[in-house]
């Protein structure tokens, strides 16, 4: 039953998405005053997600072909420019911070209640 525990993986990749996440918007909204700043935005989890499984994966840093963990690249935003030339939207940003969130309290309580299902079926508390 305990053979793949793709679960842990899929909920530390989600964390680290999150956490990403949270940085750029960090660095968008400390950014918004900046003139010809052009704010950038993180593809969807599931998208990277999808994108993570097509190609070769590796186990291990000494494999050819694969990667252990594969960087998102951020994209830049096509909201319209300010007058500054500044694309950063505080309320969008807002709203990606408080996603990013919620996400990361997603993943942890996947981590959480699969780990205590692994612990159980092991008959430890």
């Amino acid at each position: 039953m305990f053979q793949n525990l793709d679960i842990f993986r899929t909920a530390m990749a989600m964390a680290r998405h999150s956490g990403s996440q949270q940085a750029l918007s960090a660095q968008n909204i400390a950014n918004s005053d900046t003139p010809n700043y052009r704010a950038r935005k993180m593809p969807k989890f599931q998208d990277t997600l999808r994108n993570s499984m097509m190609g070769q994966r590796a186990t291990r840093e000494n494999h050819l072909h694969g990667q252990v963990g594969r960087a998102v690249e951020a994209s830049f935003t096509d909201t319209p420019l300010d007058p500054n030339g500044n694309s950063v939207s505080l309320e969008e940003e807002m709203v990606l911070a408080v996603d990013a969130k919620r996400q990361h309290d997603k993943a942890l309580a996947i981590y959480r209640s699969n780990l205590s299902v692994l612990r159980t079926s092991l008959g430890r508390r």
